[in-house]
């Protein structure tokens, strides 16, 4: 029997646009990795997650994440959409997602927007990035160590999966990505990056990323929870905000997909919370 492979939209704006697009598969049993490998390379969207029930826990599941090129630990959007897509079939407070980066739980609300789902990411781990690494990366992306913001340093992040985060002093350096496709894969691949997460801080409140994906045979997301999960860490970290605080990641605008990110940090909690609108697509 063929597998069902719902496609949604994770991260749309506030009118319901753009997003990233996800697959997800709500009960994959029975498929082994060379079968999800397949699906995944198959939909071509940057990431898709397998469900698989348990069936003595209602509401709780094994969850793996390909992409089109390898497994991924963790996926933020495809667990917003996974999420949404379980809660429009059975509604249910909340749900508890064993991921390969750790245990993740998702809530979900009904607002304006539609369906909203709410993440919390396995707690953060943040370092220094190796200078080397950080200078080749910035010759792949073209990009010079004067287009850094110098107040945020360059920094590996993990909140489920690694991602090398890069603060840009200007808003037209982000605009103006344009790199060495093969060159930033091969350097991904090495050093298992996730993704490169690009940012500009329009505000302490407000960030515009972008993410490179090429490791994994993705150009570019236009949405990426797990980065997002991973920036607040970073932000934590560097006391840049409080124990408490929420703010705004907009991401995609530059590949015409434009996506929210909503996050937030709490006193005492150790993970990061990720929030997004998602809804079901036809492609």
């Amino acid at each position: 029997m063929a597998t069902e492979v719902l496609r949604y939209a994770a991260f749309t704006s506030e009118n319901g646009r753009g997003g990233n697009p996800a697959g997800v598969v709500l009960d994959a049993g029975g498929l082994d990795a060379a079968a999800m490998q397949s699906i995944a390379a198959d939909l071509g969207y940057s990431e898709t997650a397998f469900l698989f029930p348990r069936e003595e826990e209602p509401n709780v599941y094994d969850v793996r994440y390909f992409a089109p090129e390898q497994e991924v630990p963790f996926c933020g959007h495809a667990t917003i959409a996974s999420g949404v897509a379980l809660v429009e079939r059975r509604p249910a407070e909340e749900l508890v997602f064993h991921t390969p980066a750790g245990l993740v739980t998702v809530s979900t609300e009904r607002t304006d927007r539609g369906l909203v789902a709410e993440l919390t990411s396995v707690s953060p781990r943040v370092k220094a990035a190796d200078p080397g690494l950080v200078g080749a990366v910035l010759e792949a992306l073209d990009w010079r160590w004067d287009d850094l913001d110098h107040d945020y340093p360059p920094s590996l992040a993990n909140a489920g999966s690694e991602h090398l985060v890069l603060v840009t002093r200007t808003r037209s350096r982000l605009a103006a990505l344009d790199y060495d496709f093969h060159a930033l894969a091969a350097l991904m691949r090495e050093h298992g990056l996730i993704t490169v997460l690009l940012v500009w801080p329009e505000s302490r409140k407000l960030y515009h990323a972008r993410n490179p994906f090429a490791g994994s045979g993705v150009v570019e997301d236009p949405a990426t929870g797990a980065a997002a999960a991973a920036f607040g860490g970073y932000l934590r970290e560097l006391h840049k905000i409080g124990a408490t605080a929420d703010f705004t990641i907009l991401q995609g605008d530059d590949m015409g997909r434009p996506s929210r990110i909503e996050v937030s940090v709490q006193r005492g909690e150790p993970g990061v919370r990720v929030r997004g609108a998602a809804s079901a697509i036809s492609a």
